[in-house]
């Protein structure tokens, strides 16, 4: 009988990417080009496992993960403090941004099954800050993989209903920009190779896996970003069958939810709410954990410290304030979707820099390279219109 595979922490990671960020995405994806834009999700997922992997290569073979390692970039102590800045700054701003998509999607989520409005969102705080502050991870790791598992089966499921043509699927694998689709391919790259994300699992690896067991994570990871490339592909289908072969354009959170509705059948709208409720409260736990997890490392502070968890409670609170500001929560979404993707190839850079410093073999070093190329090829097509 072969070795049994061990999975736990590249989970985390799935229902980290896999939040409402995705969820509108994906969605406004499929509305708008229909399956065109398929091929972006693949590619995304083909590099967010490149730089997991390498993220949590480095934390195996070193033993200390890219939080820790942060401090110690160059030689010079003023240029490592400035480096560290921009790059906290980055993150965190891009999580607590990220903390009211998540919190807007889980309480619009459960808003479909009982009309309280807004007052769900601060069940939904709650309940994230409530597991934060219990400070177990596998408790936060097991709760987190359920929700991964019941997302999973909602978009499945509703993905199979809708009975997309075997053409049309192969189709969109064929690289294309449909006019005007750079954003929303931009915002696939976003939600999907997340920079937060690097740093959560070149902590969390740590616990999950011993130096001798990389191959074993990246059977983990492999198995994690494959299941969440599956849910965000299924969620493209779904829309691409629901509006745009129907020519209904999503103008609203509710639209995403009630239009299934006609083609589906009663059971549409219920699988889609479960859906986004798990996508949104599964990323509102992990988003302020994987910042507090940033910052215990470069601030040294001990793990589920009162700091640690006062800071991730913090970005849930900014995630709940946000909620009642008078924006489209949709376009609030995308936006920081794209903002993500520019944030990367400093993150990249980062990595690089790590991986090369630490001489790493010459293929990995190669990987990394062609990852940064193909970030900046496409971050560069939105920003210059190529």
């Amino acid at each position: 009988m072969g070795k049994k595979i061990k999975l736990g922490p590249g989970f985390l990671i799935t229902a980290a990417f896999i939040g409402p960020g995705t969820v509108t995405s994906a969605s406004f994806a499929g509305a708008s080009f229909g399956f065109y834009l398929l091929w972006v999700v693949i590619i995304s997922g083909a590099l967010a496992f490149v730089l997991q992997e390498m993220a949590g290569r480095f934390s195996l073979e070193q033993g200390e993960d890219l939080s820790q390692a942060l401090m110690k970039t160059t030689g010079s102590e003023l240029a490592n403090i400035a480096f560290t800045s921009v790059a906290v700054f980055a993150i965190v701003l891009g999580a607590a941004a990220y903390e009211a998509g998540n919190i807007t999607g889980a309480y619009i989520g459960l808003d479909g099954f009982y009309h309280i409005g807004k007052l769900w969102a601060f069940i939904v705080s709650a309940i994230a800050i409530f597991f934060l502050w219990k400070g177990k991870y596998k408790a936060i790791e097991s709760f987190l993989m359920g929700l991964v598992g019941l997302m999973s089966l909602s978009f499945l499921v509703t993905a199979i209903k809708a009975g997309p043509g075997t053409f049309e699927m192969i189709r969109g694998l064929v690289p294309s920009f449909p006019k005007g689709s750079k954003s929303i391919a931009t915002a696939l790259l976003g939600t999907t190779v997340v920079p937060y994300n690097l740093f959560l699992y070149s902590s969390v690896v740590l616990k999950g896996w011993k130096r001798g067991e990389k191959r074993e994570m990246r059977k983990d990871l492999g198995i994690s970003i494959s299941l969440g490339v599956v849910i965000t592909a299924s969620i493209i289908v779904t829309s691409a069958a629901a509006f745009f072969v129907q020519g209904i354009k999503i103008n609203s959170a509710a639209t995403m939810a009630i239009q299934l509705k006609p083609l589906l059948g009663s059971s549409a709208k219920n699988a889609f709410c479960i859906g986004l409720f798990a996508a949104g409260l599964s990323s509102a736990i992990t988003a302020p954990y994987a910042a507090a997890w940033l910052l215990r490392g470069v601030l040294r502070l001990k793990e589920n410290s009162l700091s640690f968890r006062v800071i991730s409670s913090v970005i849930v609170l900014f995630g709940l304030s946000s909620v009642f500001f008078p924006v489209n929560p949709l376009q609030l979404i995308i936006l920081a979707q794209i903002a993500n993707a520019l944030i990367l190839p400093i993150i990249v850079v980062f990595l690089g820099y790590t991986i090369l410093k630490k001489s790493f073999s010459l293929f990995q070093a190669t990987l990394v390279s062609i990852a940064l190329i193909l970030v900046l090829l496409i971050v560069f097509s939105k920003l210059f219109h190529l």
